[in-house]
């Protein structure tokens, strides 16, 4: 069946993206793979490819394209080889958005550049050891200084995608005391410049999955930030962050698609190929019917998903509308994935596997961006429940 949420361009765009990842990184992604980080050079090429400004604005060098679609078959082409981009998903997926609507003309002309070409590498730094990402929790503080020209930020975070690599860090972080009704009151938005003294990468963590994607812990002393390079409004962090999770959200959905589209290939190619009592894996009942009952839980999930990307790009993708794609999303991949892996016998358990890292890369995917019980909550509210 046609998707008709997409056209020419996104064809286009698939086309590009399916030869360079066949030809520039499957190749080297084993290597990746082992070293636990894509080289920092491999985000040059991805900006010369013009991955990171396909949503920013024409001049500074973007596409300007408001579809979010682009997103969505980048994510299906990535998954349907089990390949990664490493940090980059927080660069483009996170923190562009946030410069695009938080920052003033002056600090896009300083930054939206170096965005764009992959010079300046973005990381978003929320949760910290201990508390997560807690507003009424959070112990990094910033104070403004007494002539108002810095913030002096010291504290710690961690789960920061894309922290080994990245240039520049939006961090959530206290520059005033919370109020009583608002615990989420005082916590602001600050890029820290990963040059700066006092700033430092800890250690990278070893995840379970998405082994490349270079998340780090970050430690801050004393780190002087220009008032200039605060992004936003003062002490209105979260109400900023919260204003992304629609299409946080809905990008994750779109990835768990893509994870459980290509575990359906992956198993449908294995079950051919392997041989057992002198006939393929996959001439037998259960397999058929396995491999059935997968597709026919993906082809829900991309109704689903096609469903929330239109409206996101009409501008109606509610609140509770993107946690209901979200949560049935990332919970119906994860079974699919892992009858999929099923399938693969023990040739799945082994991590050099593309259905092993599929696997452990979407286990996450239940969990960030609000995990499935924190969804269902909000549904229920909406249900006025």
């Amino acid at each position: 069946m046609r998707r008709t949420v997409f056209d020419a361009d996104h064809a286009a765009f698939r086309a590009t993206m399916r030869a360079f990842i066949e030809a520039e990184v499957v190749p080297s992604f084993g290597k990746w793979y082992e070293d636990g980080l894509v080289p920092r050079e491999f985000y040059y090429r991805l900006g010369e490819l013009g991955v990171f400004g396909l949503e920013a604005p024409v001049e500074f060098g973007g596409a300007g394209r408001e579809s979010f679609g682009y997103r969505t078959v980048l994510a299906e082409e990535i998954a349907r080889a089990a390949v990664s981009f490493g940090g980059s998903s927080a660069h483009v997926t996170r923190c562009l958005p946030l410069v695009k609507t938080l920052a003033t003309p002056a600090q896009q002309a300083r930054w939206m550049p170096g965005i764009v070409t992959g010079d300046l590498m973005f990381a978003l730094a929320v949760a910290e050891p201990g508390t997560g990402a807690e507003p009424g929790e959070m112990r990094t503080t910033a104070p403004l200084s007494v002539d108002g020209g810095t913030y002096v930020v010291n504290g710690s975070k961690t789960y920061v995608t894309g922290g080994v690599h990245a240039d520049r860090v939006i961090v959530c972080a206290r520059t005033a005391a919370p109020r009583p009704d608002d615990p989420s009151y005082g916590l602001s938005l600050l890029t820290v410049d990963a040059t700066a003294a006092g700033f430092r990468v800890g250690r990278q963590l070893d995840t379970l999955g998405r082994k490349v994607s270079g998340t780090a812990e970050l430690t801050f002393t004393d780190v002087r930030v220009p008032a200039t390079d605060l992004l936003g409004t003062p002490h209105q962090a979260i109400t900023h962050l919260a204003g992304q999770l629609p299409q946080e959200r809905l990008g994750i959905a779109v990835g768990a698609y893509a994870q459980a589209k290509a575990a359906i290939r992956f198993a449908r190619k294995h079950t051919q190929d392997r041989i057992a009592f002198t006939h393929p894996v996959s001439a037998f009942q259960n397999t058929k019917f396995e491999l059935a009952a997968c597709q026919t839980e993906v082809d829900a999930v991309e109704a689903v998903v096609d469903r929330a990307l239109a409206a996101h790009d009409r501008g109606e993708l509610g609140a509770a509308h993107a946690a209901s794609a979200k949560l049935f999303a990332t919970e119906t991949a994860g079974r699919v994935i892992d009858r999929c892996l099923q399938l693969h016998g023990g040739a799945g358990y082994l991590t050099d596997s593309p259905i092993a890292r599929l696997y452990a890369d979407h286990r996450i995917d239940r969990i960030q961006g609000g995990s499935s019980d924190v969804l269902r909550t909000i549904i229920a509210t909406e249900m006025g429940l």
